[in-house]
């Protein structure tokens, strides 16, 4: 299982790809498979049967994963997708963008 360079929680944006230069929060990590679920992004839509929780079925529309080296943390400060480094403060790691020093 490898370590995937972004958390449950952030804001990204996608680099390449049919939705490339979208914004936005991630809902989910998959490490095994090292992949990502961002809200709005890679939409799927997908024909479910009739259920208790939706008695009606029909076809509903929810992001499917992408690759996580297609996404890219965003910095507020910067206003675009940028690459993070490690930074110590005291027994604490933070990431902090690499163009401004902003810790994410």
């Amino acid at each position: 299982m490898q370590k995937v360079h972004v958390r449950k929680g952030d804001t990204v944006v996608v680099i390449t790809g049919k939705d490339a230069g979208k914004k936005g929060k991630i809902l989910e990590v998959h490490p095994a498979t090292n992949r990502v679920v961002v809200e709005g992004v890679n939409v799927v839509k997908r024909h479910t049967r009739p259920s208790q929780g939706m008695p009606q079925g029909g076809i509903v529309e929810k992001p499917a994963p992408i690759h996580s080296s297609n996404v890219l943390p965003f910095c507020s400060k910067c206003d675009k997708a940028v690459r993070t480094g490690k930074k110590i403060d005291g027994k604490q790691k933070e990431r902090v963008c690499r163009n401004c020093g902003e810790v994410l």
